[in-house]
């Protein structure tokens, strides 16, 4: 099993959040998911939010916070992720799709009509943790 370490970024925007509909071959396919990923060698916390979601979406943010920290298990992919949740505001750039290869879209929502399947972790951050 691998143990990785990773970031979702809570994008806000009036009061709405950004998720993307996942494509993977090894877990989450067809679940909506924040921008986010693995943190990688030397790179801070704050790095590798504005790297991940810079590198998905095409957005700089500013504002950047830590919210909360899930353990999250994928034993289908023989994957487990402690994620460390962040949320922040935009600061520029023209929201795209760079990755479409590993998400079919991009949309924003409001908590209170959040679309189905989410991602791991997601509903229980949602569920305890102030995002706005």
């Amino acid at each position: 099993m691998k143990l990785k370490l990773g970031v979702g970024v809570f994008v806000r925007k009036d009061n709405k959040i950004l998720l993307g509909k996942r494509i993977s071959k090894t877990h989450g396919n067809g679940e909506w998911s924040l921008p986010g990923g693995n943190l990688e060698k030397w790179e801070s916390l704050k790095q590798c939010c504005l790297r991940e979601v810079s590198e998905e979406t095409g957005l700089s943010i500013k504002n950047i916070q830590k919210l909360i920290f899930t353990n999250d298990m994928f034993p289908e992919a023989d994957l487990h992720y402690i994620t460390l949740y962040f949320t922040a505001d935009p600061a520029g750039g023209e929201l795209i799709n760079k990755e479409p290869h590993k998400c079919e879209r991009w949309e924003w929502f409001k908590l209170t009509d959040l679309p189905q399947p989410l991602f791991c972790g997601i509903n229980e951050v949602v569920s305890t943790s102030k995002i706005f």
